[in-house]
């Protein structure tokens, strides 16, 4: 009988502390957490967009609105696909490459430096534009 209530005292004194037994230690704040953007969701700062017409693959230089954007340095352009083809937006040179925008989505990159960006859409080579950045 003794071994019993030393084991039911045991369980009981174990129950408490792991409930916390009525003791309530000091809570401190926890931090908040700084804002992260959303997937797909252009960084804060100047932006642009270009948008892409329906029927943009045939209409060569005017497939990119507007064909020739002129932005600040630091500036971050938005393609929106407003066509209902996938299309890209590709460097000609070292840069970017947008991958596939489907139809209703976008694609931004940071311009961080001054120059002339000519561009491109790799499904639809004759779609052109530029990106003057000073």
């Amino acid at each position: 009988m003794r071994s019993l209530r030393l084991v039911v005292s045991l369980i009981a004194l174990a129950l408490t502390v792991a409930c916390g037994g009525g003791y309530s230690s000091p809570t401190q704040p926890s931090p908040t957490p700084s804002p992260t953007p959303s997937p797909g969701v252009p960084p804060a700062g100047p932006s642009s967009s270009i948008t892409i017409p329906v029927g943009a693959s045939a209409l060569g230089r005017g497939a990119f609105n507007p064909a020739d954007l002129n932005v600040a340095a630091g500036t971050t352009v938005t393609w929106i696909n407003n066509d209902t083809v996938a299309h890209t937006s590709t460097s000609d040179a070292l840069g970017w490459s947008s991958g596939i925008v489907a139809p209703g989505g976008q694609f931004s990159f940071a311009f961080p430096a001054a120059g002339t960006f000519s561009y491109h859409c790799a499904i639809h080579p004759g779609m052109v534009g530029t990106v003057v950045v000073r």
